[in-house]
């Protein structure tokens, strides 16, 4: 009877027991089915693409060979996990994902239990993998950790700071190098694959430990023998370094062969102590377009499957691309600017300055305190470093930031991406904190645009100071304000008074201006752009205090420690009492969804900001000089 192809593998795959239950001649056409499966999802939903299809194979042998949930996978981010998503329980799901209500763009505990460590960020594998591999020795458990890391990954120094903890401590871990690099594919092929079966098998490692044991008591013959072997090893593959760290290195193999990955991986397993697999992949595998542009189909938006070509992005100019267009214009006109970025060219708009401007562009990898510290040396020598990075980044680099840039007084200016909340990507990559943790360090000052073309104003003006300058602006477009595309300054702490009105004056940070007006011509209210949260326009400030009822700050921002405390703060110390109305950001994580649909949730669009403006303005007739923080 002939076979029924008509009916798919994935349908009987509802948990990796249900994989480990298949043939491993099975497993090719499982992969196939996976990878059409995160196609046709991500060209509905959009998200990130050309990472999970590169991982496929991988994620397939993996929990084909260990015993997950009870041996722990740790991935590292979340780019690369839609297939892991599909095989652990969520297949019929995918298509809520990056939604409200739906699943995660990237790892949550308490999505899934195969979720072991929660990954935004780059660069935590290791270290949580370590963690869980230590509880596990000392609570007795009889359980394998493994962290999956990708190349780019190991550009931060976290992972070392791991890798380097493990192998001292000679933990019963696993590192998984998922390498997409290209360069190093001509080391990838039949001979590479060989040396690693041959090298996890167990004739060599019985060998290897073998030989330790009878030559332990020849000094001179050990370290002879342990030079052949790292000469030999790094004759063929590139395993010293992990090697020197204390791993087991073992690869470079095919990502996608996956009888090769299952039987290295059923050898690897058998092993003990720290052990480094290293497996190359390529990005967007399986799928033309995205092999063709990873880069391109990284993050996506919805998509043609059958041609690749994505849906028209909003009209409208970004506040990336305003930022894109200011640095190469502010390059032209300004020697000395420099420009950093931690891995994140395109997103930061940085791809026409890269082209035009290739000496005075540097990718410093994912490693964000490097940046503010590269940065705060250039600054030491009259260069003046511009450093692109998200809100949600710059959090990785704080020290950095107070110690080596604010600290010293250097002309550092960062232009902060993405602040506040960030829609589909979620709580992971959202900038709700930036203007808090930056208003309490000295010597910098803070702007937050509340258009496109004060955006522009701003990073001149910041980079025309002689100190550390931050320019903090949201994701997507503004309220399509004209860019003039002249080099203007603003005054220093200026705001800006937009509307006159009655009994309530609304300061409005950033991109809460608009919602912000149209709450006010509801209510016939004062309405201020302000401009700089650091420092505050406080002479304007007082001035209102005592000329309404009742000042409501409004910010894009965790209320805590934010723009509106600083009001706060300030009428306090100069004795001003009024009533006060502080709107932001709750004190909790924002999930993901439609951005507009979440600052609604949190109150911050017109009929959120009129409602609160309306329940306060009561009490502030009655009680004008109490103070109320919400």
């Amino acid at each position: 009877m002939p076979e029924d192809h008509t009916i798919r593998l994935l349908d009987q795959v509802d948990s990796p027991t249900d994989l480990r239950m298949l043939e491993l001649e099975q497993l090719p056409q499982l992969a196939a089915e996976v990878r059409q499966q995160v196609i046709d999802t991500v060209a509905t939903t959009g998200g990130h693409l050309a990472a999970g299809l590169g991982t496929v194979e991988l994620t397939v042998a993996l929990h084909y060979v260990f015993d997950t949930p009870h041996d722990r996978l740790v991935w590292d981010v979340g780019h690369q996990t839609y297939p892991h998503k599909i095989l652990t329980g969520r297949r019929e799901q995918l298509h809520t994902l990056r939604q409200a209500g739906g699943l995660s763009g990237f790892l949550r505990r308490d999505e899934s239990e195969y979720d072991t460590f929660g990954a935004g960020h780059s660069s935590t594998s290791i270290s949580a993998a370590l963690g869980m591999a230590v509880a596990a020795a000392q609570s007795g458990e009889d359980r394998q950790v493994v962290a999956v890391i990708g190349d780019g990954a190991l550009t931060a120094g976290m992972a070392y700071e791991a890798l380097n903890n493990a192998g001292d401590m000679d933990a019963n871990l696993l590192v998984v190098l998922n390498d997409n690099d290209m360069s190093i594919s001509k080391n990838v092929g039949a001979m590479s694959n060989h040396l690693a079966r041959i090298l996890s098998g167990k004739v060599y490692t019985s060998m290897r430990e073998g030989g330790k044991t009878m030559l332990g008591s020849l000094p001179p013959m050990r370290d002879l023998a342990r030079r052949w072997e790292e000469h030999m090893k790094g004759m063929v593959m590139p395993g010293t370094l992990f090697e020197e760290l204390g791993f087991n290195y073992i690869g470079p193999i095919d990502g996608h062969d996956i009888p090769t990955l299952v039987k290295t991986l059923k050898n690897m397993r058998g092993l003990s102590g720290p052990r480094f697999l290293h497996v190359v992949t390529q990005k967007g595998k399986g799928y033309e377009p995205a092999e063709g542009d990873p880069c391109g189909y990284h993050g996506v938006t919805p998509f043609d499957p059958s041609t690749g070509k994505m849906e028209n992005k909003p009209a409208g100019k970004t506040y990336t691309a305003v930022f894109g267009d200011w640095l190469c214009d502010m390059a032209h006109a300004d020697e000395r600017l420099v420009a950093i970025t931690p891995a994140m060219r395109e997103g930061s708009g940085l791809v026409k300055f890269s082209e035009q401007f290739p000496e005075r562009y540097f990718d410093v990898g994912i490693a964000e305190q490097h940046a503010a510290t590269f940065a705060a040396g250039l600054a030491c020598e009259g260069l003046r470093p511009v450093v692109a990075i998200y809100s949600t980044f710059l959090q990785r680099a704080y020290d950095q930031v107070i110690h080596d840039v604010c600290l010293q007084n250097l002309p550092v200016l960062f232009a902060v991406d993405r602040a506040g909340l960030v829609g589909a990507d979620g709580p992971t990559h959202a900038g709700s904190f930036d203007l808090s943790y930056l208003r309490c360090l000295p010597n910098i000052t803070i702007m937050a645009p509340a258009d496109e073309n004060e955006c522009r104003q701003m990073l001149y003006t910041g980079h025309s100071l002689d100190g550390p300058a931050a320019v903090r602006y949201p994701r997507g477009t503004g309220p399509g304000i004209p860019v003039d595309t002249t080099l203007q300054a603003l005054p220093i702490g200026k705001a800006q008074l937009r509307r006159k009105g009655q009994r309530v004056a609304i300061l409005a940070f950033g991109s809460m201006l608009t919602p912000a007006l149209a709450a006010g011509e509801a209510l016939d209210t004062t309405v201020v752009n302000m401009r700089f949260v650091k420092p505050l326009d406080t002479t304007l400030i007082e001035e209102l205090a005592k000329t309404h009822d009742l000042l409501v700050t409004v910010e894009e921002n965790a209320v805590a420690g934010g723009a509106g405390a600083a009001v706060n703060e300030h009428l306090a110390a100069v004795g001003i009492a009024v009533h006060t109305l502080n709107l932001g950001l709750p004190d909790q994580f924002v999930d993901q969804g439609d951005h507009g649909a979440l600052l609604a949730a949190c109150g911050l669009d017109a009929d959120g900001i009129r409602a609160a403006v309306q329940s306060a303005a009561a009490p502030a007739v009655a009680a004008p000089h109490r103070n109320t923080y919400t």
